[in-house]
């Protein structure tokens, strides 16, 4: 896919997001092609945009496609999870917006080199940062029955993930794995061809490439990083492509959003929990069907924004609550 022919997901309701705010700082934590962070910095008066990701080349065709931004520009090879300390390398002691579009990426999947599809026969890699040195490969070649029922059951929600683990140790002791073909061509033979659906092997594919990048664990590392960075008011906006990322969204902002956690029984509050965020929005904004029909990918894809609210020190108030009811 060229960047022509790149649409970023959910355009307009990200920059509903950001829109009402002045001269922002807004970190792009997955800057992809460049896509949300060109229309922010067109759209948008005075944005500055730090940009982030893992891959080296959709950095560099972010770089030339946001050229003609100048200085309102500085972009980090790094993971998302890492932004307080390219933040803080920047300058940057506190942002306004950040942006967290999580997942895999089009041009990824579309290039066979990559390793990224079963849609295509290349070698095994799936590594979004190709400086990390375990590849897929590497797992389907080295972990046990065990690890690998456990990689495609929770991360893949595969049903045979037991079958597929046997089948993938028993066909490596003939000859290592390397190439995406052989292994869509296992996962059909052992799964079937379903009548609807995906294709056998897109579960299997989605799970390893999880592994192979830590993905969820970068997602919960950088939520836990997005909110000291936000500055009082500041939108904290997440799009998921799949029920594990959301979930993981979803359960974080619940979270962020509640004040003290102690059973009602206690008397007064011992755990001094104060309400970090405000969720703005109460369900997943979903793309319509119109997106839908013009960008396939978008029909996968959840938005959840939420807002740094004031700290009790600002606002001059306290969390320690007082049960009046025992």
């Amino acid at each position: 896919m060229t960047e022509s022919q790149h649409i970023p997901v959910l355009a307009k309701e990200v920059l509903e997001a950001f829109a009402d705010m002045d001269e922002p700082r807004i970190i792009d934590g997955t800057l992809g092609l460049g896509g949300h962070s060109a229309m922010l910095l067109e759209s948008i008066p005075g944005a500055q945009i730090l940009g982030i990701d893992r891959d080296d080349v959709a950095l560099r065709q972010a770089g030339q496609r946001l050229e003609p931004y100048g200085d309102r520009v500085l972009l980090f090879r790094g993971a998302f999870s890492d932004m307080a300390d390219l933040a803080a390398e920047a300058g940057w002691g506190t942002v306004d917006g950040i942006l967290l579009d999580v997942g895999v990426s089009s041009p990824q999947i579309d290039t066979a080199a990559r390793g990224f599809s079963h849609r295509f026969d290349g070698p095994l890699d799936m590594r979004m940062d190709r400086r990390r040195q375990e590849t897929a490969a590497t797992i389907l070649n080295n972990e046990s029955v065990e690890e690998l029922a456990d990689i495609f059951f929770h991360y893949g929600e595969e049903r045979n993930a037991r079958r597929v683990a046997r089948a993938i140790v028993k066909r490596r002791e003939e000859k290592p794995w390397s190439r995406t073909g052989e292994f869509a061509e296992l996962l059909e033979n052992v799964i079937g061809r379903p009548k609807h659906g995906p294709p056998p092997a897109t579960r299997c594919f989605q799970a390893l490439r999880i592994a192979v990048n830590d993905e969820l664990g970068e997602l919960d590392r950088a939520l836990v990083a997005a909110v000291p960075l936000l500055a009082t008011g500041g939108r904290l906006a997440v799009i998921s492509f799949h029920s594990l990322e959301d979930r993981i969204v979803k359960l974080f902002f619940r979270h962020e959003a509640s004040a003290c956690t102690c059973p009602p029984d206690i008397p007064v509050c011992v755990c001094d929990k104060v309400a970090t965020l405000r969720v703005v929005t109460r369900k997943p904004i979903t793309a319509s069907p119109e997106e839908c029909e013009a960008n396939r990918r978008a029909s996968s894809a959840k938005l959840r924004v939420a807002e740094k609210l004031p700290t009790p020190e600002e606002t001059g108030t306290t969390n320690r609550r007082v049960n009046t009811t025992r």
